[in-house]
């Protein structure tokens, strides 16, 4: 078994998901890479590697909940722990009002935002638990507590994921493992460029690699944190849930 950490970072191939990869591996971290795009993921592990780090790719749809399962069949086999999980992959989904919105859209955002999380902590639980320090971080959005017109899936999903993930800590309250919410606010990603449609403000918001350090920081043995919704400096919402 190796001595090294090992972390699973989803929504690895770009943003945020991949700038705290890059920083993962620094720190003597075997990163497991897991989005859709293979082309995209395997630049990334030879960039890592080039700087003397480890990565695996696993190109994945969190949607193929078997394919989850799959992969943690993979990581208990040929590391037999999981050290770190950062579930950041996500999607915004369509700006439509509850009465004109396509149920399959708000299906769909529940499926990725939700309940594949859901999967992957099913999924990765007894590896976690056979790791010294398990630390587990799942990227959301002050949108769980807005009730903003025409951003119903991005805010019903993300309210979906805080109560499994926040659950789940409770959970593991008599385990090494913690488990926290991180809510970046604005950044400037892919999501942020579909948020903006076609307006250039997107441009003024943090990069990635401004996000990355603290998300490290909560996935560090020393993290004692577990069952918060931690944020950015700075953009705590300016409401409270309702």
């Amino acid at each position: 078994m190796t001595t090294e950490r090992v972390a699973l970072v989803t929504g690895a191939s770009r943003g945020i998901g991949r700038a705290t990869a890059v920083a993962l591996a620094r720190e003597q971290t075997h990163v497991i890479l897991v989005a859709r795009a293979h082309d995209e993921l395997e630049t990334i592990a030879r960039e890592i590697r080039a700087n003397g780090g480890g990565a695996t790719v696993f190109p994945l749809d969190l949607r193929d909940f078997a394919k989850i399962d799959l992969l943690a069949q993979e990581i208990g086999a040929q590391w037999g722990r999981l050290d770190a999980l950062l579930g950041n992959a996500g999607i915004k989904g369509p700006h439509k009002t509850v009465a004109t919105l396509d149920p399959a859209a708000l299906t769909e955002a529940i499926d990725v935002n939700a309940i594949s999380n859901f999967r992957l902590i099913r999924a990765f639980d007894p590896l976690l638990r056979r790791s010294p320090a398990g630390r587990v971080v799942f990227v959301s959005s002050n949108c769980a507590v807005y009730h903003l017109p025409e951003v119903v899936c991005y805010q019903a999903s993300k309210a979906a994921l805080e109560s499994i993930v926040l659950t789940y800590a409770t959970e593991c309250k008599d385990t090494a493992i913690r488990v926290n919410i991180f809510r970046p606010g604005g950044t400037r990603t892919d999501m942020a460029v579909k948020w903006f449609r076609g307006s250039d403000e997107y441009l003024t918001l943090k990069a990635p690699e401004e996000v990355a350090p603290q998300i490290v920081a909560l996935l560090r043995p020393d993290c004692t944190q577990t069952g918060e919704v931690i944020f950015y400096p700075g953009t705590e919402p300016a409401i409270a849930a309702q």
